[in-house]
C-alpha cells in the first residue's frame, strides 16, 4: 500500500469485507445476501465463532420501512421529533474472517413521533460512492476521492437543521434529510479542512458545536469549532506522537479535555493489509489534556494505562476539572483477536476524574463496577455541573468483546441504568435475557427542546423528561423503542414502540426535535 493513511485503509478495508455481493431488491427495499449464521456456513475450518455478525449484532438484509407501528403504552405528545441511531451495517460478505465490525457501512434507524403516533420507522444505509454503487444507484453529487469515500457508521446528530451522520479518522460527515435519504458529503459550507470526528459536544449556552479530529497523516490533533451559522470558526493544532486514535473527548466551560489513549497507529499492520491498522502501543504514554477554550497550549498530566471509552459529562469545579466516563482495562485490543471487531481485556466500567492543575494530579475514583456503556447525559448541561446521567448494560455486547468480559457482563444482565452522581446511588430498569439493550438517550419534557435550562423558579429537574432506547425484544426476535419517564426509572415504561424488525447492536445515537 503506497503512502498508508487510514483513509486508504478504510477504503481497502471496507471493499475487502463487503465483497462483491450481487443486488436483491426486495419490496422493502435493496437487499443482500446476509452474511453467514454460522462458521460452519462460512467454511471456517478452525471452527471460530464471529459474534459481530451474529445474534444481535446480525446485519439487516434490507432496508425497511413501516408506518403507523404499534405502540403499547402511550407516546407522551413532548416527543415530537425523530430518534435516530447510527451503526454497521455490512452489505454481504464472502469471507467472515475478512471482515470487521467497524467497517461496515453505516445504517441509521429512525423513528418520527409525532401527537403521541408512531409516525413511522425507516433504516437507511448511508450512501457513499461505494455504497450506492452496490445498490446500482447514481451517487448524489461530485464524486470523492475514493480513498475519502466511507459510510460513516458511528453517530448521527442534528445540527443546525442538518442529519448528520458521523465518522472518525477522515471521512467527512454525510447529511441526510429528514426521511434519512442521504444529501450528500458535509464540509460545513466548505469551511472545514481535513478530517472529523465521530463524537461532538453541543455547547447549549455558547450555541457551539465542538470537535476533535484526527487522522493517521497528521503530527497533532484538531479542536475544530462550528459557530451559530454551523460553520467552522476556528481550528486549534494539538501536537501528539504516534497519532493516536482518540475517539471521544469532553467540554467544560473552561477547557476542552483530551484523552490520549496508548493506541497508535501500526504502520506494520498498515503495510500488512490489516483492516483497522491500530494497536496497543506498550510505549505510548497514556494521557488527559486540558486545553483552554479561550486560547493557548494544552497541559498534560500522566496517568496508568487503560482504555478511555465515552464520556458522560464534564465540569469546572472551582479550579479543578472534573470527568465522568466510562472506561475498560488495558490493552483494548482495537483490531481484536480475529473474531471480527474489538476486544477487550474486562468489561466498561463507569470512572471519574478529578483533575488538579494547579498540583498536577488526577484523582480516579469508580463511580460503580458494574459492565456498562455508553453514557449519556440531559444534554442542556453539557460541560456544567450534572447530577444525573445514564448508561447501558449488553450482555451480548459484553460476550462479543472478549470470554473474559463476557463471564464478568452477564453479572448485572442487560439493563438500563440511572445514576444519581450527588447521592452515589443507582437505579437499574432490569431487562429480559436476550434484551439487549443500546445506548441510551434523554429528551426533556419540554417538547424536546435544545439549550440552557431557565434559571429560578421555572427551571425544570435535571431529569425532568425520557429516557429512549432501542431494545431487543426476544419474544418477537424484534426491536422495541422503550421509553422511560427518568424521573420514575425502575418503573413500567412509559411507552414502547414495536419495530417490525431487529435493530442490530451498534453505536451512538440521539434525538432531533422537530422544528
Amino acid at each position: 500500500m503506497n503512502n498508508p493513511t487510514r483513509r486508504n485503509v478504510l477504503r481497502g478495508g471496507a471493499l475487502a469485507a463487503a465483497g462483491l455481493a450481487a443486488t436483491v431488491l426486495g419490496a422493502s427495499g435493496p437487499a443482500f445476501a446476509a452474511p453467514p449464521a454460522s462458521p460452519a456456513d462460512a467454511g471456517a475450518a478452525d471452527g471460530r465463532r464471529f459474534p459481530f455478525l451474529e445474534g444481535a449484532f446480525a446485519p439487516r438484509r434490507r432496508e425497511v420501512s413501516a408506518f403507523d407501528l404499534p405502540v403499547t403504552g402511550r407516546l407522551p405528545r413532548a416527543l415530537d421529533g425523530r430518534y435516530l441511531r447510527n451503526g454497521p451495517n455490512v452489505l454481504g460478505l464472502e469471507d467472515p474472517k475478512a471482515h470487521h465490525w467497524m467497517l461496515g457501512a453505516g445504517m441509521v434507524h429512525g423513528l418520527r413521533l409525532r401527537d403521541g403516533r408512531a409516525e413511522w420507522y425507516r433504516s437507511r444505509w448511508v450512501r457513499s460512492a461505494d455504497v450506492a454503487a452496490r445498490l446500482g444507484e447514481p451517487y448524489k453529487g461530485p464524486q470523492p476521492p475514493p480513498a475519502e469515500d466511507f459510510a460513516g457508521n458511528t453517530h448521527v446528530i442534528g445540527h443546525r437543521g442538518r442529519i448528520l451522520a458521523l465518522q472518525e479518522g477522515g471521512p467527512l460527515p454525510y447529511e441526510l434529510d429528514g426521511d434519512l435519504n442521504t444529501v450528500g458529503l458535509c464540509d460545513f459550507d466548505r469551511t472545514l479542512d481535513g478530517s472529523f470526528a465521530a463524537h461532538t459536544k453541543f455547547d447549549p449556552h455558547t450555541g457551539e458545536l465542538h470537535a476533535v479530529t484526527y487522522a493517521i497523516e497528521w503530527d497533532h490533533v484538531r479542536h475544530i469549532v462550528l459557530d451559530r451559522a454551523g460553520h467552522v470558526a476556528r481550528t486549534t493544532r494539538v501536537p501528539v506522537a504516534d497519532s493516536p486514535m482518540m475517539h471521544d473527548f469532553a467540554l467544560t466551560e473552561k477547557y476542552v479535555v483530551l484523552f490520549d489513549n496508548p493506541i497508535t497507529f501500526d504502520a506494520e499492520a498498515a503495510r500488512a493489509g490489516a483492516p483497522v491498522p491500530y494497536a496497543w502501543n506498550e510505549r505510548h504514554p497514556a494521557r488527559v489534556g486540558l486545553l483552554p477554550r479561550g486560547g493557548g497550549s494544552a497541559t498534560w498530566f500522566d496517568i496508568p494505562p487503560f482504555y478511555f471509552s465515552h464520556t458522560l459529562n464534564a465540569y469546572d469545579d472551582g479550579g479543578r476539572v472534573v470527568v465522568d466516563f466510562t472506561r475498560m482495562p488495558a490493552p483494548f485490543e482495537v483490531a481484536g483477536r480475529g473474531l471480527g471487531g474489538p476486544a477487550a481485556a474486562g468489561p466498561p466500567s463507569l470512572h471519574r476524574w478529578t483533575i488538579d492543575p494547579v498540583h498536577g494530579v488526577v484523582r480516579t475514583e469508580l463511580v460503580d463496577d458494574r459492565p456498562q456503556e455508553f453514557p449519556r447525559v440531559n444534554e442542556a448541561y453539557t460541560g456544567r455541573r450534572h447530577r444525573y446521567g445514564y448508561t447501558a448494560a449488553s450482555v451480548e455486547l459484553f460476550r462479543a468483546y472478549g470470554p473474559s468480559v463476557g463471564e464478568t457482563g452477564v453479572r448485572p444482565g442487560n439493563a438500563l441504568v440511572k445514576h444519581d452522581l450527588l447521592r452515589g446511588t443507582t437505579q437499574v430498569q432490569r431487562l429480559p435475557r436476550g434484551a439487549d439493550a443500546s445506548e441510551p438517550v434523554f429528551v426533556p419534557a419540554d417538547r424536546g427542546a435544545v439549550g440552557p435550562p431557565p434559571s429560578g423558579p421555572a427551571r425544570p429537574a435535571e431529569d425532568d423528561g425520557y429516557v429512549l432506547a432501542y431494545v431487543n425484544n426476544p419474544e418477537r426476535n424484534a426491536t422495541d423503542l422503550v421509553v422511560l419517564a427518568a424521573r420514575d426509572f425502575t418503573g413500567e415504561p412509559v411507552a414502547r414502540v414495536h419495530l417490525p424488525v431487529m435493530v442490530p447492536l451498534g453505536f451512538h445515537g440521539s434525538w432531533v426535535p422537530n422544528g
